[in-house]
């Protein structure tokens, strides 16, 4: 392990690593479409780095609609099924991010890879980022309360051995970074599909392209 900067590091995944907030925006809008409406730009926006739960009651209100519990576990279903389909399709890598991972293992560090996606989805996007490149996984349906709550950042730190504030976090949602910065994470933000603003103890960064250690020792630092 290098002997110098964070000891660990913590990975969003959808938006941060891969571009897979695209394929949810496709399936996003063909659920909408399913249930007789059309997803809007705020409520799609609202969802980014949201959970799956909580992602679907935003959807229902969005389109106006009432619901039980049961129609939303019957939306859960079909959108697992058709954002399964459409992962199997393959998935882009953001700009950067692949290199970004290397450049970590390179230094020796410990990683994680921390999502609110759930754990049958995220099986199929390890098929693209490497499941032996992360030393834990922490997936959506598998804490008690999932980003913007801090217990997916904990948990992370915790399986591998470190307080949350040796470990840097990188993030590109408002809901992800309010959990790794609540969870006392230092914080790299590389924004996505929603715009964040600057704010104190995050660093912004418009690309993981050219992402070095110093980058990372520098945003744990601050």
């Amino acid at each position: 392990m290098s002997d110098l900067g964070p000891r660990a590091v913590l990975w969003d995944m959808d938006g941060t690593l891969l571009d897979s907030e695209k394929i949810w925006d496709i399936s996003l809008d063909l659920l909408a479409e399913h249930l007789g409406g059309e997803l809007s730009h705020a409520g799609r926006e609202a969802m980014v780095g949201s959970n799956m739960a909580h992602s679907l009651t935003i959807l229902f209100s969005d389109l106006g609609l009432a619901y039980e519990p049961e129609d939303l576990i019957q939306a859960g279903k079909w959108l697992r099924n058709k954002t399964s389909e459409l992962f199997d399709q393959g998935i882009d890598w953001r700009p950067g991010g692949q290199e970004a991972l290397d450049m970590v293992a390179a230094a020796g560090v410990p990683m994680a890879l921390v999502t609110n996606t759930e754990r049958v989805l995220t099986e199929r996007a390890l098929g693209t980022l490497g499941r032996s490149r992360f030393d834990a996984i922490i997936c959506g349906d598998e804490v008690e309360r999932g980003k913007p709550s801090p217990e997916p950042y904990l948990r992370a730190a915790a399986e591998l051995g470190f307080a949350p504030g040796d470990c840097v976090a990188i993030e590109d949602s408002p809901t992800g970074s309010a959990a790794a910065e609540s969870a006392g994470c230092a914080l790299l933000v590389v924004p996505c599909a929603v715009p964040m603003a600057p704010a104190p103890g995050r660093v912004l960064r418009e690309s993981l392209e050219g992402l070095s250690w110093e980058d990372l020792h520098t945003v744990w630092t601050r």
